[in-house]
């Protein structure tokens, strides 16, 4: 496979997703050393999903971020541009509405979310800000958007030691238990590139949200932003 480059050909990048598509949530688990796990807690917390509402749950993969918003009793709505993703999760969640779509043109009518999520996917879009606009189409006015994403840690020894992590331990790390390490090499990469808090909390105001706000996890490693639909 030719590992996707930082322009995000939209076709590269789907095609390295479905190459890691059956051992992706196990990876993520091994190279995040456990904190995968409460960080989605932390998406579930900020979401707060309740009873009835709609929810747009995007690069959702397998859709085991979905999990915790039908668990709440929220339709949840579990979207990706991966289909080898769609087809595992599938197989481990067929009773959830895996739905096929990019970010950029949402497959959704105007207005019909009550809330949108994406969690480690807006870096991977080709164009940010069109895809938070297309977000913003589809949530009702009033209705809101959690970002979860790698961003960048805020004391500076442990935001050198963290590079180091990417470029140095995590290629060997992928290799070993991942189905296709080039893919984590990419997504080390892009995570060098991606723009920090502030950098992100601009673009969502850039694309109309209103009072874009963050809060730090692991230390800045990866950051849970916020905001809504005037």
């Amino acid at each position: 496979m030719t590992r996707a480059s930082l322009d995000k050909q939209p076709q590269e990048v789907a095609t390295m997703f479905d190459d890691v598509a059956a051992k992706y949530d196990r990876t993520n688990d091994v190279l995040s050393l456990g904190q995968a796990r409460q960080w989605r807690k932390a998406v579930a917390r900020a979401v707060d999903a309740r009873p009835g509402e709609r929810v747009l749950d995007l690069a959702a993969g397998t859709g085991t971020s979905s999990l915790p918003f039908r668990a709440a009793g929220a339709y949840v709505v579990p979207c990706d541009f991966s289909i080898g993703m769609l087809r595992e999760g599938k197989k481990r969640h067929p009773a959830l509405p895996l739905t096929a779509g990019d970010a950029t043109r949402l497959p959704f009518a105007d207005g019909v979310f009550d809330a949108v999520t994406i969690s480690f996917g807006l870096r991977n879009v080709q164009d940010t800000e069109g895809a938070l606009r297309e977000m913003l189409r589809v949530t009702r006015p009033g209705g809101r958007i959690v970002i979860c994403e790698f961003s960048h840690p805020t004391w500076a020894p442990f935001r050198t030691v963290y590079t180091e992590y990417l470029m140095r331990a995590l290629p060997p790390i992928a290799t070993a238990v991942s189905s296709s390490p080039d893919a984590y090499v990419y997504l080390a990469e892009s995570i060098r590139a991606w723009p920090d808090q502030a950098g992100l909390a601009a673009r969502l105001g850039r694309a109309g949200w209103s009072r874009p706000a963050w809060r730090n996890l692991t230390g800045g490693v990866v950051a849970l932003h916020r905001a809504y639909r005037p």
